[in-house]
């Protein structure tokens, strides 16, 4: 781990005179938290929202179920690194990239195989210690034990640099292995090439068919000491893929090859240097990947330094004063919530779009890598908080600009370099569009927008959305996980509504408040329990609340967590399960479940399981504040303590469940300052309870949020006051207007609940059927 560079009797002394915290939080991320465990983090050099995420692969040769814990392709206990690559996902549930896999080798024997990690030796792949390893945002270190080679790391926005340190008395050499991938199998590589230009600059592309069919990818690579001689080398046996038609390629190199499963050995001889390897990608050609490459001027350490200073202000968009361990478990979230979605297109505005054509964005950077399932619900709505607004404009104006280029003229479901994977449910731009916009960020056509939101929930071929629209709800004899599809679906339309209110558009809002109302056709009076109906309108039997089985009733779940998820409208569902104090008890029935006799080994993100809350996946993220909306947020507070403590720590198994592009980290950020955002486009945040001393919002518009709590202990659970601006606040929520106005929120602990407090219903959150519109 890194070391915390201790401050505290400093810090503590001038805490007390000075209203400012002071450290800006580089030195307490820790990207090896989440690498272990089933957060699926990289520890590798990225910076915030880079392009290229440049970091060691220790497993590539998996394949399907067995890659699922590699997904990021580092795992904390594998005792072997086979490269490092350019391109990774932060917490995915699925594996995919490890693209442009570098491996230095040393000696007169330069091995083309990785090997067998069970066998040192016995190829390139490397054996290395943790004792050698350095991650910090941005750089990364490691020795390779075998070739004897220090390894380091970084990456700009466009950019990644390696260096590597050899002995002198042995021969340096590249191992550039275009044939490793992460989630591999034969015939996932369907092209790849390889070129030596006449300046000694190594270009080339691959296309594969993996998460997402037919992305192709170009990387350009540089070196700080001419290449003496070299080798393009096909390994091809018996993996090609016939209906491949291999893109063109020019005839401006000294020699180049083309094939499916190509390595690159390249010898520089005896070095008196360090070699730094200089490396950029591009959806587009090879010629963008040069541009890229060309956009970022200065070797290693200048790279190195301007990307600190890109962290060190990225960070700082939070001060956070709390004990040790809780730190470092915030700034290391709020690290892992600012490297997606990132930048996919090139420094000429180009990029390669869901329909595989190249195009040009116009005044805005494109970015993908948008995990929106996962990330709608605290990801996207931290970033309007924590991101400049204009990372939030180009977002929101990416989705809508693969929408125009989308085949099936939708918003993107689950996109990386801008290809469509068709993953996971829902509509879940549309919640991040509508947020955005009912938060004042500009920047793009609003009314396009709201068009692209409608296009997208009313595409019948899309996920049952012809029953849905006629039926009102989805029929699961016709489409698979139908009960978690109809409340997601009725969330996302109630974003709809919401924004199309506000431009005025009362046709467009109408309608979808009606559909918001959806959720009430999945609903099972008799037993409580969202279920899953069939097309004749009977509810599908037998019913089982705990079971979890993939393509199923529910996604990722079961009836326990989906029967949570109306955030437009928990007043109204309280109703239906027989008023407060009856979904009191099903709630505390939800957390205290005895899950003795039940087996979900064979469900891959079930994990973090609190009775039948299930922390490591995301439909339970926002069940723990519904307390709040029946008028008992003390329990929401003792919850949130049992949570936190549970499962979040400063280790690399520190995370439950995959980080999921942030998702889970973005939790974590907004309950450890004391609210959460339980239904994005609602402008409201339900109010839990710290666990910082203090902690302060650096917003976008230059105004200064502060969270102070008083009396913050393991013995002090609950919270016996709250002052907004040195008022008391009778609510038990904060809107957003009232947090980018700046100000400070007190928290008061005690050890004893405070009952009273947010018991009326007009302390409570928002619900559709209680508001005033």
């Amino acid at each position: 781990m890194n070391r915390l560079r201790t401050r505290f009797a400093s810090v503590a002394a001038l805490a007390l005179a000075m209203p400012m915290l002071l450290a800006n939080g580089y030195d307490d991320v820790d990207p090896r938290i989440g690498t272990g465990g089933e957060g699926h983090t990289f520890p590798g050099a990225v910076a915030p929202f880079g392009m290229v995420q440049l970091s060691p692969d220790t497993d590539t040769g998996c394949e399907i179920r067995e890659c699922y814990g590699h997904a990021a392709g580092y795992r904390y206990d594998d005792p072997t690194i086979q490269g490092f690559s350019q391109t990774h996902f932060s917490g995915a549930g699925h594996s995919d990239l490890g693209d442009f896999l570098v491996m230095p080798a040393a000696g007169d024997t330069v091995p083309l195989e990785p090997g067998d990690p069970k066998q040192p030796g016995s190829g390139y792949r490397s054996r290395f210690s943790h004792a050698d390893e350095v991650a910090q945002p941005g750089y990364y270190a490691v020795t390779l034990t075998d070739p004897g080679v220090r390894a380091e790391m970084t990456a700009g926005t466009r950019v990644g640099v390696h260096r590597y340190t050899f002995g002198a008395d042995k021969a340096a050499h590249l191992l550039l292995d275009l044939r490793s991938s992460l989630y591999n199998y034969p015939g996932k590589i369907l092209w790849s090439s390889l070129r030596m230009r006449p300046d000694g600059t190594v270009t080339g592309s691959r296309t594969t068919r993996g998460w997402a069919a037919g992305r192709q990818l170009y990387f350009a690579m540089r070196f700080s000491a001419p290449v003496k001689s070299h080798a393009f080398v096909s390994t091809e046996k018996d993996v090609k893929y016939k209906g491949f038609q291999a893109p063109g390629r020019g005839s401006d190199a000294l020699a180049e090859r083309s094939g499916q499963a190509l390595v690159g050995r390249l010898d520089f001889g005896n070095l008196d240097a360090p070699l730094e390897v200089k490396v950029a990608i591009s959806s587009v050609d090879e010629a963008g990947a040069i541009a890229n490459l060309d956009s970022e001027s200065g070797g290693f350490d200048a790279v190195r330094s301007a990307t600190r200073g890109a962290w060190e202000k990225a960070l700082s968009a939070v001060e956070i004063d709390a004990p040790a361990p809780m730190r470092r478990n915030l700034y290391t979230a709020l690290y892992h919530t600012l490297i997606a979605p990132s930048v996919a297109g090139d420094v000429d505005g180009r990029y390669r779009g869901p329909d595989n054509a190249v195009h040009r964005a116009d005044g805005f950077t494109f970015r993908s890598t948008f995990s929106l399932w996962d990330t709608f619900r605290a990801e996207h709505p931290l970033l309007t908080l924590v991101a400049p607004e204009q990372a939030n404009s180009d977002m929101v104006r990416s989705l809508i600009a693969s929408r125009k280029a989308s085949p099936d003229g939708i918003l993107p479901v689950w996109q990386f370099h801008g290809r469509e994977t068709w993953t996971m449910i829902g509509y879940h731009a549309v919640p991040v569009i509508a947020d955005a916009y009912m938060k004042g960020i500009g920047g793009f056509d609003a009314n396009e927008a709201l068009d692209a939101m409608v296009a997208s929930a009313t595409y019948a071929p899309y996920g049952g959305l012809g029953d849905y629209q006629k039926l009102g709800y989805v029929a699961i004899d016709r489409e698979p996980e139908a009960a978690s599809k109809t409340v997601e679906y009725a969330y996302d339309d109630w974003t709809i509504a919401r924004m199309a209110e506000k431009l005025g558009r009362t046709d467009v809002a109408k309608r979808f408040y009606a559909r918001a109302g959806n959720w009430r056709n999945s609903f099972d009076p008799k037993t409580g329990f969202v279920r899953a109906r069939k097309s004749d309108g009977a509810f599908r039997t037998p019913f089982d609340p705990t079971a979890i089985n993939y393509g199923s009733d529910y996604t990722e779940g079961n009836a326990w967590q989906y029967s949570w998820f109306v955030p437009q409208d928990q007043a109204a569902l309280f109703r239906a399960l027989g008023g407060d104090a009856k979904t009191v008890a099903k709630l505390d029935a939800m957390f205290e479940y005895d899950n003795s006799k039940l087996d979900y080994s064979h469900a891959e993100d079930i994990a973090g399981l609190i009775g039948q809350y299930i922390h490591g996946n995301e439909p339970s993220h926002h069940v723990a504040y519904l307390y709040a909306h029946a008028g008992q947020p003390w329990r929401t507070q003792a919850r949130l303590k049992q949570i936190v403590d549970s499962q979040y720590k400063p280790t690399p198994d520190g995370l439950s469940g995959n980080d999921d592009l942030g998702q889970m980290s973005a939790w974590l950020m907004f309950t450890g300052l004391g609210f959460y955002p339980v239904t994005p486009g609602s402008l409201e945040y339900v109010i839990g309870r710290p666990f910082v001393d203090r902690a302060a919002l650096n917003l976008p518009n230059g105004k200064r949020f502060t969270v102070v709590t008083k009396g913050l202990s393991n013995a002090n659970l609950y919270v016996g006051n709250v002052l907004l601006n040195g008022k008391p606040l009778p609510r038990t929520y904060l809107r957003h207007d009232e947090i980018m106005a700046g100000g400070e929120l007190r928290f008061v602990m005690q050890a004893t609940p405070n009952r009273s407090w947010g018991k009326a219903a007009s302390a409570r959150p928002y619900s559709m059927s209680t508001a005033k519109r």
